[in-house]
């Protein structure tokens, strides 16, 4: 699948920025929810080990997911669960085994069916969705660390893997919200990092979102608040989306608010 090999791609690009780092660097906090960088590998990590035993062996990865839920009814948050799980592991003990998890990750899912369903937190997923999911976390979190060392990502167009996930997932956005799902998608036309563009849904000038897909990607993956893009977003409907925007899974969460996510200038 080429999706595992953009995953891997996606992965060496956060390690080549994180390789340098010492020790006690992996303790700086970032700009997403006060996260350390050790608590951002370490959520990576633990989430690539369960896609790896979900295309392996579903059953395996059910137990998994049943102790990360008896944790989470216990009242501990998604970020608690993983400290017992990693055993002590951060730094630079961490990031071998982050990376090294990476590249197996990425091996089997290059040789798995594209069709082939895997069990997941929510309901079963394609295998190509599944590591698509793996690229975006991996981007969208690795997005924070470079906030935080005040570096420009340099983008490559496997990121139309993260921009697909977040128009596949408008409507899931208005659901999750138990909000009923505008029955006209906007139209969106994106300037690829190479400067291709890309185009969803029907040409229209009263509901559409045009601008730079990086900055798209942001959006739908939380990583940015819209008003602090360059993106154009015209009619109802799509500023309704855009305000909401949310590709991945699991409960409600807000975008970060205007101004609160950026690089930082490096000293």
């Amino acid at each position: 699948m080429q999706q595992a090999k953009d995953f891997r791609d996606e992965c060496f690009a956060l390690a080549e920025l994180i390789e340098p780092f010492t020790d006690q660097d992996f303790e700086h906090k970032t700009q997403f929810k006060g996260w350390t960088i050790n608590d951002i590998l370490g959520h990576l990590h633990m989430f690539n080990y369960a896609a790896e035993i979900t295309l392996r062996d579903g059953a395996l990865f059910d137990k998994f997911w049943a102790d990360v839920t008896q944790q989470l009814a216990s009242g501990r948050s998604l970020l608690e669960t993983q400290y017992p799980w990693l055993d002590g592991f951060k730094g630079q003990d961490l990031f071998h085994a982050w990376k090294e998890g990476c590249e197996t990750l990425a091996d089997i899912y290059t040789k798995a069916d594209p069709k082939h369903r895997v069990n997941w937190a929510g309901p079963q997923m394609s295998a190509r969705s599944s590591i698509t999911a793996r690229q975006m976390e991996t981007w969208a979190h690795g997005q924070a660390v470079f906030d935080l060392m005040g570096q420009v990502r340099k983008d490559r167009d496997r990121i139309k893997n993260i921009v697909f996930l977040g128009a596949n997932t408008f409507g899931w956005s208005f659901i999750n919200r138990k909000l009923d799902v505008p029955a006209d998608m906007p139209y969106l036309k994106l300037i690829a990092p190479s400067g291709a563009v890309w185009e969803w849904n029907a040409p229209n000038t009263h509901n559409v979102i045009t601008g730079n897909a990086v900055e798209f990607a942001q959006v739908v993956t939380q990583t940015r608040n819209v008003g602090d893009t360059a993106l154009q977003v015209f009619g109802k409907t799509a500023r309704s989306w855009m305000d909401i925007a949310q590709c991945f899974a699991g409960g409600v969460e807000n975008p970060p608010p205007v101004g609160t996510r950026f690089m930082l200038r490096k000293n």
